[in-house]
């Protein structure tokens, strides 16, 4: 038998352990060492040698469709690394976007990013199975060679790690359900989503105009609402747009040519517009279907999957309700997803140009201000410390426009005749019209004075005149105290509305004197959960006010109506009738437990000691005086995110020519780097290290005289040269006697 298996084994392998020979040298000493007269041997020799061979084979030529092979590097260094780039040259274009889409580094980093959207954790690299790797290694193969189809609904390179459905055993009723009805974006298409996003967002983030804030990363309302409070301050006029039906959607040529402005890749323009052309399919639903109402049924709780994230908490969904009209509307246009509002902002970036140049065009400085009086109008003098206060004196003013952009709405500020705001708004009509093919009217851009209020983002701008008392020291240095008059722009959140957004979430009920209603929604949950709940939301809302002028009165409004709507729900749950016996019970703030277990049992601070009972935390800012004032921090006035601040300072240092300058002013102002004086310090300390050894040595020797003397004529013509090193040398000297 074993001579039967070396015989095959030998002809089999014989061509192939010659080859092998040529190779390597150590398959030829195994083949040449066969022992003839051991049969069993020589099988085993052969199956060894051709085991060698495979494993030096494989170890030299790597498997390029190895995904662990295309991880070289970190994805956030590479997304660091674009960022770098594109805010060192802004104005270099892209032509040649597809290596980036070939590095699976970035895929990995994107299947990251939506698993953790999908399921609610992070997942780390190292945890990521091999069969995902290769199932997204596939996904970015599909997306180079021009086979990946947006909007999939049965046949996927990679699944979402929730989906359980097993596709190819599903009956065509349920298929025909899949095709026809709506579902869920999948999982694939988000992950090109945010391949894409990953390096177009460092490209156009660069480009961007600072005149717009809204879906742009480290710019939210808050911050167009301090740039209005420092900014805006002085304008007599308002123009208020609403060009929110570009975020619905636009012609693919318009969005396609805009991108094109510094995006020359066919590949990636081609994938942008396949995701825009391709039609997503939504479950029609028809008239009659709408006027039936089913009737309510019992429901009982649903119990959640493991891997399933929670919905969003009662108080989340309720701050939701609040958003303003100008944050409410979201663009998603097509399969683009996550790369809709960035392209809604490419697209109004020629808007935001446009309006940079005519606010350059406007400004007309005039000598007998007091502000705005510079030629370039970027220089605003005034009171630092009261930055958003103008000045109202003089006979003749400095025209000026500001501009602001906050999704599809747009605020102006004009400071001049209402005549120079109609001809712009005439202007901006006919831009519309021509860049947008938006069909614009004088409603639709009202022009407002500022006594009446303008309301943005739920703040009404208004403004308050003042008379501080202005000190300037005058010829002779006589310091004269007079009385101007000035104004300041009051930022104040508006209580029409909030009372409007309550009664929509049926909070309250009437206009004049509302009345809390009971929040029924809350009804089944207990009294602990309920209060987390309310201050949760309480203290959102108290963040979200944290910029208006009487933040204290609508957080106590708000505290009010909430505090109010619990007592009525636990008057009804209780069965306590009225909110005056629930005020007395649960005290003020509804913190201490309105329902104790019928016969002798302990007190509550007993049971929760012991841990028998639930923590019920009280409802906060229950008065006025527990609200945090508005904060006044002051605003810079050419800001810039924390983001984009670092950016430019590394660019700043990498830039040799920055050290340089650094450098050449250090010397003519006589300044030591501190490594230079690390490397000083480091020095003296080595020469006072030798001179106590040299003279330790002299002592030993019986020539100590010789060799002080020699080392004094040596450290007097370095004194000489130096003469600061000298008390070193002293010190030298004590350090070689004390030894």
């Amino acid at each position: 038998m074993y001579r039967r298996l070396a015989i095959i084994s030998y002809r089999v392998l014989k061509r192939s352990v010659h080859q092998t020979r040529r190779c390597t040298g150590l398959v030829y000493s195994d083949y040449s060492s066969f022992n003839q007269l051991s049969p069993r041997a020589n099988g085993l020799s052969f199956f060894r040698v051709f085991s060698m061979a495979a494993c030096q084979h494989y170890r030299r030529v790597p498997d390029p469709d190895d995904p662990m092979n295309l991880m070289k590097e970190d994805g956030v260094a590479v997304c660091s690394q674009m960022w770098i780039e594109n805010f060192g040259e802004p104005e270099k274009t892209a032509t040649n976007l597809t290596t980036y889409l070939r590095r699976f580094e970035l895929w990995v980093l994107a299947y990251q990013k939506v698993y953790a959207d999908e399921t609610g954790s992070y997942l780390p690299r190292n945890s990521i199975q091999r069969s995902a790797l290769e199932d997204l290694l596939a996904l970015r193969n599909a997306v180079l060679d021009d086979r990946f189809k947006w909007g999939a609904r049965l046949n996927f390179y990679i699944k979402s790690p929730r989906d359980k459905t097993d596709y190819e055993s599903l009956s065509k009723r349920k298929i025909k359900i899949i095709l026809t009805t709506t579902q869920p974006t999948p999982f694939q298409d988000r992950i090109v989503q945010e391949v894409l996003f990953m390096f177009l967002e460092p490209i156009y983030e660069a480009r961007f105009s600072q005149k717009s804030y809204a879906f742009r990363p480290g710019r939210t309302a808050h911050t167009v609402l301090r740039v209005i409070r420092r900014s805006f301050a002085g304008y007599l006029w308002y123009m208020k747009g609403d060009l929110s039906t570009i975020l619905d959607g636009m012609k693919v040529g318009m969005v396609i040519s805009a991108l094109m402005r510094d995006v020359r890749d066919k590949k990636v323009i081609d994938l942008i517009k396949s995701a825009i052309v391709t039609p997503v399919v939504t479950t029609k639903i028809e008239e009659g279907e709408k006027k039936k109402k089913k009737k309510r049924k019992y429901q009982k709780k649903r119990v959640l999957a493991e891997d399933e994230p929670k919905p969003d908490p009662y108080w989340l969904e309720t701050f939701f309700r609040f958003a303003p009209e100008e944050a409410e509307k979201v663009p998603s246009w097509g399969h683009c997803g996550i790369l809709s509002p960035l392209l809604a902002n490419i697209c109004l970036d020629e808007l935001d140009r446009w309006m940079e140049g005519k606010i350059k065009d406007f400004y007309r400085p005039s000598k007998s201000d007091v502000i705005w009086n510079s030629p370039e109008g970027e220089v605003e003098q005034g009171n630092t410390s009261w930055p958003e206060f103008v000045p109202t004196s003089g006979p003749d003013k400095t025209r000026k426009m500001d501009y602001i952009r906050y999704g599809g709405h747009i605020l102006i500020g004009i400071r001049g005749p209402r005549a120079d705001a109609a001809t712009l708004r005439k202007e901006l009509i006919d831009f519309c019209d021509q860049k947008y093919l938006l069909k614009l009217d004088n409603e639709s851009l009202p022009i407002e004075h500022i006594t009446k209020g303008i309301m943005f983002l739920d703040h009404v701008l208004c403004r308050r005149v003042v008379y501080p008392t202005l000190r300037y020291t005058a010829t002779g240095g006589k310091i004269i105290s007079e009385k101007g008059v000035g104004t300041l722009l009051s930022v104040t959140a508006s209580l029409k509305q909030c009372i409007k957004q309550f009664r929509k979430l049926n909070f309250l009920k009437g206009d004049r004197d509302p009345d809390p209603q009971p929040c029924f929604r809350m009804f089944h949950a207990t009294q602990a959960h309920t209060n987390a709940q309310m201050n949760k939301l309480l203290s959102t809302m108290v963040e979200w006010y944290r910029y208006a002028d009487n933040r204290k009165k609508v957080v106590n409004f708000f505290s009010y109506i909430l505090r109010g709507s619990l007592a009525k729900l636990y008057a009804a749950k209780y069965k306590l009738r009225s909110r005056a016996k629930v005020y007395k019970i649960g005290a003020r703030n509804l913190g201490r437990p309105l329902k104790e277990k019928k016969g002798a049992s302990p007190e509550y601070h007993n049971l929760l000691s012991m841990g028998l009972a639930e923590s019920i935390e009280g409802l906060m800012y229950t008065r006025m005086s527990l609200v945090p004032e508005t904060d006044y921090t002051p605003f810079p006035c050419n800001w810039i995110p924390d983001h984009e601040k670092a950016l430019l300072e590394y660019l700043m240092l990498s830039d040799p020519k920055t050290l340089e300058e650094q450098r050449n002013c250090m010397k003519e102002q006589g300044l030591i780097s501190p490594q230079d004086y690390i490397s000083m310090l480091v020095w003296n300390y080595k020469r006072n290290a030798a001179i106590a050894d040299h003279i330790s040595l002299a002592n030993s020797s019986g020539s100590c005289v010789q060799s002080l003397e020699g080392f004094k004529l040596e450290s007097g013509h370095e004194n000489h040269e130096h003469d600061d090193n000298e008390g070193e040398y002293e010190k030298g000297l004590q350090v070689a006697e004390m030894s």
